[in-house]
């Protein structure tokens, strides 16, 4: 049965309908989720260790323009969780992008939407996991416990917490993202009051001199401000879950477009703001990447314990991280399983009604981080995170495309789209995807680490058509049986 025979079925099977056909990955899924969960998984994935740590080197690198990094990317971000709002809208999936690619793209753009998604979230498991055992060595208490162990421990906690129900993930990432969103609101109030105020931090006088006087916005020229991009985008990885939460929460259709319209409002409030506040307290050189910016003001004003604290607040938004992949690609795995371009275990269930097979499997490679960090505890965190980077731009590169052809299905009246939409179409998805794009391009000026990330872009596409041609006739079977219910 050819593809195209496939889509027309599909598509007849549609005519006169009001619904469209319901990916079979989202049967069995309890709709454990509440309202605050998902909001709180919007606000979890907008806050993260980009900006509680990586916010700390790329404001010594790049200056007060990094603001403006955050500014820009965050309206990229922002246009491709629009877009995917509007698809959950018309039809929410736990499989998410991946169930809409394979709407609008056929299998093989599932295929690789699925597996590049896994692919950025097993990589960002290994480096969640690497960061978690770092910051736990910050105590003393610590210390001489191997890197590996840690890791391994931090592993097991967060499977645990999987595997248990939808409800239980829920409430931990509800709770991490409070003690995030709590820690940025203290830390921008004590820093408004310290401008106010004109309080000295570390010997330096706040406010707009601090920029103009070391060498106003763009202190190293464009250059380093282009060069962390790919850093910044990174940073704004896992907005995406809100579509994938949409799919076990009771009414998707009010809860989402709340969740979605939120995220430009934090984005400018807690990424713009704090970079702001940063660079108006500091100077952009007095900052490291190996500290905290938040750690590097409280500590330069003789806050007592500021470092255990937001130590224990990047902590936290490691282990939400980690937990947030385990949730994710234990849904999208089940969703390509049951079309035949996953291993058939990961389609199973629990009795609590949450895919174990892929959570187990982005486990095991998380694992193969355990004994990376055994083996280069020093480079670990490094290698897998640019690795990430490739598998979040192709992730949101694919979530434009689909809502292209989605609204041009809707002109051809195949489709109905919701009222909830992303504006200025096709012009918004072309200029997302070509900026995503050129991020991807620019990592070639970066020697050291993107021009080696890069290079592995043929690998990557090397083992997918492999894949593919191991994976197909099962797809084409799945499909054809798929054919023959919806003719019966």
């Amino acid at each position: 049965m050819s593809k195209d025979a496939v889509d027309t079925a599909g598509a007849a099977s549609r005519t006169g309908a009001t619904q469209s056909p319901a990916d079979a990955g989202d049967a069995g899924y309890s709709k454990g989720l509440k309202a605050r969960h998902v909001n709180m998984i919007a606000i979890g994935g907008a806050i993260g260790t980009g900006l509680f740590l990586g916010a700390g080197g790329r404001l010594h690198d790049a200056g007060p323009a990094l603001a403006v990094a955050y500014l820009v990317c965050g309206a990229f971000a922002f246009f491709v969780v629009r877009a995917l709002g509007e698809l959950v809208l018309y039809r929410p999936s736990s499989g998410s992008f991946v169930s809409y690619a394979r709407e609008f793209l056929g299998e093989k753009g599932a295929y690789v939407a699925g597996w590049m998604y896994f692919l950025n979230w097993s990589t960002t498991g290994i480096a969640d996991i690497t960061a978690i055992a770092l910051y736990t060595h910050y105590w003393s208490f610590f210390t001489d416990i191997p890197q590996w162990v840690l890791a391994l421990i931090a592993l097991a906690v967060v499977l645990a917490v999987n595997l248990i129900s939808v409800k239980i993930f829920g409430e931990m990432e509800f709770w991490f993202a409070i003690i995030k969103v709590a820690t940025l609101v203290g830390f921008m109030l004590i820093g408004i009051f310290l401008l106010a105020t004109q309080h000295e931090v570390g010997g330096h006088t706040p406010g707009p001199g601090l920029v103009t006087d070391h060498g106003g916005l763009l202190p190293h020229g464009m250059m380093p401000v282009v060069l962390v991009m790919q850093g910044v985008i990174f940073a704004y990885a896992a907005l995406e879950l809100v579509g994938v939460a949409a799919g076990e929460t009771e009414e998707p259709e009010k809860v989402v477009p709340r969740a979605v319209n939120s995220i430009m409002w934090r984005v400018g409030v807690f990424y713009v703001g704090s970079v702001v506040l940063l660079a108006l307290l500091l100077p952009g050189s007095v900052y490291t990447a190996d500290q905290s910016p938040f750690v590097t003001v409280l500590s330069k004003i003789g806050v007592p314990a500021a470092g255990d604290v937001m130590n224990l607040v990047v902590l936290t938004a490691a282990m939400s991280s980690l937990n947030s992949g385990l949730y994710s690609t234990g849904r999208i795995l089940r969703s390509m399983a049951m079309a035949g371009s996953a291993p058939r275990f990961t389609a199973k269930m629990n009795r609590s009604q949450v895919p174990y097979g892929g959570i187990l499997l982005t486990c095991a490679v998380c694992v193969l981080g355990v004994v990376l960090n055994y083996l280069m505890p020093s480079q670990a965190f490094e290698i897998v995170l640019n690795v990430a980077s490739l598998g979040i731009i192709s992730t949101w590169v694919i979530i434009m495309i689909c809502h292209l052809v989605f609204v041009r299905r809707a002109k051809e009246g195949l489709v109905t789209r919701p009222s909830f939409r992303l504006r200025g179409s096709p012009v918004t998805e072309i200029v997302t995807i070509v900026f995503l794009l050129a991020v991807l391009g620019l990592m070639w000026n970066d020697p050291e680490v993107g021009r080696k990330t890069l290079l592995l872009v043929p690998v990557i596409a090397v083992l997918l058509v492999a894949g593919w041609f191991g994976v197909r006739r099962r797809v084409t079977k799945t499909q054809d049986e798929e054919l023959s219910g919806l003719t019966k």
